[in-house]
């Protein structure tokens, strides 16, 4: 069962970097809660905070969308909280290229809290942490054409 998160969470992020609201929708509560960076702290209730991002893809691109966006999760770490709930934790490494052609890499930590209901799996609650940790690449493509 804990490839089973693993599995159906990387489903989810997949969801993420396709903008695809609809596949993320199956997969998320209606009613989830979650604290995302960019909520400044807040507790999010609902989908609608996470439809803006999904909604705008001018956001999406700056983060990589259709530039070249490669999105890894490390070191996940599943506790199954009975037949029906668990809680996977991990590190997600995001590389892309910016609009400049210039290779980056972000990471955050994550976690989130899956309940099975009616067979299914639904991510009920997610806390996204922004890491101090990112780079850009010193080799930029445009310098080769100098």
């Amino acid at each position: 069962r804990k490839q089973e998160i693993v599995k159906i969470t990387e489903q989810l992020i997949e969801s993420i970097n396709n903008a695809d609201f609809e596949g993320y929708t199956k997969i998320c509560d209606p009613h989830m809660t979650a604290f995302e960076p960019e909520a400044l702290g807040n507790l999010l209730e609902g989908m609608e905070f996470h439809k803006f991002y999904f909604d705008h893809e001018s956001v999406l691109t700056v983060l990589g969308k259709n530039r070249g966006i490669n999105t890894t999760v490390l070191n996940p770490t599943v506790h199954l909280l009975g037949d029906d709930a668990a809680c996977i934790a991990y590190i997600i490494l995001v590389q892309y290229i910016d609009k400049q052609g210039v290779p980056r890499s972000h990471q955050y930590e994550e976690t989130r809290v899956w309940h099975r209901r009616d067979n299914k799996w639904q991510n009920v609650h997610s806390h996204r942490s922004a890491s101090v940790a990112s780079t850009s690449s010193a080799f930029s493509p445009s310098a080769i054409n100098k």
